[in-house]
């Protein structure tokens, strides 16, 4: 199983059409038989769950049950392989408009919850002994009456991540404002990941209140160890991965 993450970085002038391209790549995306799942999402400014977008930055999460995207292609020619993967339309659109780009590929080593209904990382399998660098992503639907308490809690949370040693790179994303969001980050190792999420006071704290006053209707919690990366994101790749 392989999970995969593009992100796109367009110019200011061509936000209009960074928009458009949410609903226009959906048809091409739906389409396209290499994956089983995808979510076009949108980004916020601060690297976690955001109240304020990012209008130039977007996001494409796939996940296939294959395991074979990791290639030389994609090291030796990025453009070839995003034609390949996503099609010719979606890789003229990002050439057209010069658009940057940066992608990961993933594979999934635990999860539990749901995305939309679905265990759409089902019967993954876990890497014992594995303390290489780990990616997460945290998921969830955020109950419309509990919107206000959740959002009154991100700055603390947002603040001790940024603090933590080990983390390299985080991007909020989302499905809709407010109330489907996600969190998708990269960390040194499995204990630096585990230092913010089960050491840290104000993470601790979330954690618990999301228990006990039920903010969730549903959410998802993902490692990955990531495989590969190509591409940049204002200029550099935020995470560097030979495959």
């Amino acid at each position: 199983m392989t999970a995969i993450l593009t992100l796109s970085r367009y110019k200011s002038r061509n936000i209009f059409f960074a928009l458009n391209a949410m609903a226009i790549f959906r048809l091409f995306l739906f389409q396209n038989k290499k994956f089983r799942f995808y979510r076009l999402l949108g980004c916020g400014r601060n690297g976690t769950f955001d109240l304020h977008p990012d209008w130039q930055q977007y996001g494409i999460i796939t996940i296939s049950d294959n395991d074979d995207f990791s290639s030389a292609l994609l090291r030796d020619d990025y453009a070839s392989w995003k034609k390949w993967y996503y099609g010719k339309f979606i890789h003229r659109w990002w050439i057209f408009f010069g658009t940057e780009t940066w992608t990961i590929i993933l594979r999934p080593v635990m999860a539990h919850g749901k995305w939309g209904g679905k265990e759409v990382l089902k019967d993954v399998l876990p890497e014992p002994g594995y303390n290489g660098p780990v990616a997460v992503l945290t998921r969830a639907s955020i109950r419309p009456l509990k919107a206000f308490s959740f959002w009154k809690n991100v700055p603390s949370v947002e603040q001790e991540m940024r603090k933590t040693q080990g983390l390299h790179f985080s991007v909020g994303i989302g499905e809709m404002p407010l109330f489907r969001q996600a969190t998708f980050s990269l960390w040194d190792d499995m204990e630096s990941m585990k230092s913010f999420a089960y050491s840290l006071s104000e993470h601790k704290t979330v954690i618990r209140k999301t228990r006990d006053e039920k903010w969730y209707s549903e959410e998802l919690f993902a490692r990955f160890i990531p495989l590969q990366t190509a591409g940049t994101l204002k200029g550099i790749n935020p995470f560097r991965v030979e495959g």
